[in-house]
């Protein structure tokens, strides 16, 4: 018996190697072990009839014979018996070609292949989130809190993700955030934005939140009134443990209120941003708001226009500004939406554990930001509140986002009143964060403008400049900008008939308000801090130049102006670009943050520093390109390889596509365009010339042509060719009522 069953092992061991061999494919190429260095290597190969194809790691070296087919069920031993031999040989193997697949992102959820914003073949129109999440990043250990009306706790795509701690009803002053319901399922907000933070994943119910494995609370706070203390008890809860407060709500957008926190809620968002998270500041997302049919402006809400808010925008699937958007300055930037009645919503869970295919306006767009500014928490839970707005502006993208206002600021960034700095990239975001290194103090210089009392009459503009030197000299001198702010003090007898604008040292004009037709209000602004994003880098010191409109039939007055300049006096990527840890890297390697590379990636260049270092001595890391650049050498414009998109390199710079002045042109190219000019030129002319030359000639004006032949024949009544008579239709119709039928309704 005993026998039987050690023969029935070994019978099925041979079986066992045999299927293994038969399913092995044995490749033409070869590792090889020798010591002596890349010369014998290269010998050796040569003497046996291999072809040397490089170096694998120390010492081991990778060969192909060329006799042996790329493809085999069989091993080719008979080739490498003389090369094993070989004294310098310790080790060979004949490489076998494995299978491997890719790990692409598929969920069995039912709304996911519905997520139309998450899965795009456009890579100019995406937010770039499945590639965080195959870098590992989908929200876990951070903690978001949906400040609506209530989040259904227990429904199936919400539960799992559903934090406690992170909720309460401050409507019911109790700690269920459950959303009251009734027929018409008013109360369904919260649980939407919810759903788009934070749906689970792979779980055969409804869709997949951006940050699908972090944490989700919510807050019941607008279903009931809304008082400033209602403001402050949601923005102030538990806020070591709530990592990032969404939210989807402000004044009316109705194009003629001014509105925004009042002194407990201000207080709760300074609290929020110097005490939150241990100190490193409360994430506060806001959508702009959905005021844009009345012409309203997101810098009149005094949560979006807050510096210490993300005021995150909308565009449509086709990268269009959607009817419903506002334009102001102080957008940071945008996430997908819905648009016109033919292009696709938004997906999240519903009221009543149901999904749904339609959810809308900035609305949506405030949890998805939401939600990827989670994947970059967890990528650095270090990043401070203002580290993650550097973040967002550097790596937000303009391309194919259509506006008409796009412009490119002092430091090279595309930014508009429309989109901010462009559409988010939960990737980028992630990446940039792992090696990110906190950003210098905070610093603000405040700047009343003297006599800047001036009178506005009726349908003129006023301009009042400032050179600052932006406190130089002191402990507040600001040198690099984040957010600027212009203090307003201003009497009109029809408030939304002025328009306010900003010029930067650097030519950058940002729109602080622009007209509202439908705010005929006669309370004019009491000190109201109108922001801009738009000068995110630029130097503050100079000549800034503000601009007030009146475009009523009653005159106005301009009472007050603060500039209020926020930034750092050090350049805030100094510690980024030379961050290293302090144990440094091996030689030949590059630091980049916390990584070592043999090579610098696009957008940096190879350098040097000491920084970090206790010994002093220099190490390489790499360094962060200008922002034109795609690929450079060094630090300045002048030093690209290859440019961004929408910037084309000249006499070693990279300009932008759009704004290339004439100095940039080549000479070689003005030379062939004023050759093609004067060849098209020429070639007028002499048409013209030879034409002339006929007509004269076929009416006998030049001297070997008879003249008589082209008179007036007084028989016949007529010019030749030309009937005099008056019976004739003229040549020319007027325009009848039905050639403008077509025109009717157009826009």
């Amino acid at each position: 018996m005993n026998l039987k069953i050690a023969l029935g092992v070994i019978i099925q061991f041979f079986l066992s190697i045999s299927y293994a061999k038969e399913t092995q494919t044995f490749s033409d190429k070869w590792a090889v072990h020798i010591e002596g260095g890349e010369r014998v290597a290269r010998s050796l190969a040569e003497k046996h009839g291999f072809t040397y194809l490089g170096k694998i790691m120390d010492d081991i070296y990778h060969f192909q014979h060329r006799q042996v087919a790329k493809r085999s069920t069989s091993a080719s031993s008979h080739h490498h018996t003389h090369l094993v031999k070989e004294p310098q040989v310790k080790w060979l193997e004949q490489q076998v070609v494995k299978k491997r697949v890719k790990r692409n992102v598929q969920f069995n959820d039912p709304y996911w292949n519905r997520m139309w914003y998450l899965n795009r073949n456009d890579l100019e129109l995406t937010m770039n989130v499945i590639p965080a999440w195959e870098n590992g990043f989908s929200g876990k250990g951070v903690v978001v809190t949906i400040l609506d009306d209530g989040i259904e706790k227990d429904h199936p795509d919400l539960e799992k993700n559903y934090d406690s701690e992170a909720s309460y009803d401050v409507n019911g002053n109790d700690d269920d955030p459950q959303p009251r319901y009734d027929f018409s399922n008013e109360n369904r907000h919260g649980t939407r934005c919810a759903g788009e933070v934070a749906a689970s994943s792979n779980n055969n119910v409804c869709s997949v939140g951006i940050a699908y494995d972090a944490n989700i609370g919510g807050v019941r706070m607008l279903d009931g009134d809304v008082t400033d203390a209602v403001e402050a008890t949601s923005l102030s809860l538990r806020r070591d443990h709530i990592d990032i407060y969404s939210a989807s709500w402000g004044p009316d957008d109705d194009g003629r209120t001014v509105d925004g926190p009042a002194t407990l809620a201000k207080k709760a968002f300074k609290d929020g941003v110097s005490k939150g998270r241990q100190g490193l500041g409360s994430i506060f997302v806001w959508a702009s708001g959905n005021g844009g049919r009345d012409d309203d402006s997101c810098n009149c809400d005094g949560y979006t226009n807050s510096i210490y808010t993300l005021s995150i925008s909308s565009t449509t699937e086709s990268g269009n500004i959607p009817w419903y958007s506002e334009a102001c300055s102080s957008t940071l930037a945008t996430t997908y939406s819905s648009g016109s009645g033919n292009e696709r919503q938004i997906v999240t869970t519903d009221l009543r554990k149901a999904c749904t295919e339609s959810h809308t306006g900035t609305s949506a767009s405030a949890p998805l930001a939401a939600g990827i500014c989670a994947l970059a928490l967890q990528a650095n839970p270090n990043l401070s509140w203002r580290d993650l707005q550097h973040i967002v502006v550097m790596t937000a993208k303009p391309h194919k986002l259509r506006a008409g206002d796009w412009t490119t600021n002092g430091v090279g960034r595309k930014v508009s009143h429309s989109f901010g700095y462009g559409l988010m990239d939960a990737s980028a975001m992630a990446s940039m964060a792992k090696n990110w290194t906190s950003v210098p103090k905070q610093l603000i210089c405040e700047i009343p403008v003297p006599k800047s009392n001036r009178a506005i009459t009726a349908r003129n503009t006023i301009t009042v400049s400032i050179r600052t030197d932006a406190c130089f000299g002191t402990a507040h001198h600001v040198r690099y900008l984040e957010h600027v702010q212009a203090k307003i003090t201003l009497s009109s007898e029809h408030r939304g008939a002025i328009q306010i604008f900003l010029t930067s040292p650097s030519g950058t004009r940002s729109t602080l308000l622009a007209k509202r037709a439908r705010d005929t209000s006669k309370d004019g602004f009491g000190d109201w801090a109108f922001m801009t994003t738009h000068n995110w880098g630029e130097n503050a010191e100079g000549k800034w130049t503000l601009e007030v409109e009146n475009s009523d039939a009653m005159p106005a007055e301009l009472k007050g102006f603060t500039l209020v300049l926020h930034g750092t006096s050090q350049h805030p990527l100094s510690n980024y670009n030379d961050s290293q840890k302090s144990s440094g890297c091996t030689d030949g390697m590059y630091a980049l943050g916390s990584d070592c590379l043999e090579t610098c990636p696009g957008g940096y260049y190879p350098s040097t520093s000491t920084r970090n270092n206790t010994n002093g001595t220099l190490q390489l890391v790499c360094k962060v390109c200008n922002v034109s650049c795609q690929t450079c050498s060094g630090p300045t414009p002048q030093q690209c390889l290859t440019c961004h998109k929408n910037y084309i390199q000249s006499k070693g710079a990279c300009v932008p596509l759009r704004e290339r002045p004439m100095s940039y042109i080549e000479p070689k190219v003005i030379w062939m365009v004023a050759i093609a000019i004067l060849f098209c030129v020429s070639s007028i002319v002499l048409f013209l010339l030879i034409f002339f030359l006929f007509q004269a000639y076929s009416n006998g004006y030049l001297f070997w042509r008879n003249r008589k032949a082209n008179g007036v024949d007084a028989a016949k009544g007529e010019y030749r060719g030309l009937k005099t008579g008056n019976s004739d239709k003229s040549l020319l119709d007027s325009e009848t009522e039905d050639d403008l039928d077509d025109t009717s309704g157009r826009v």
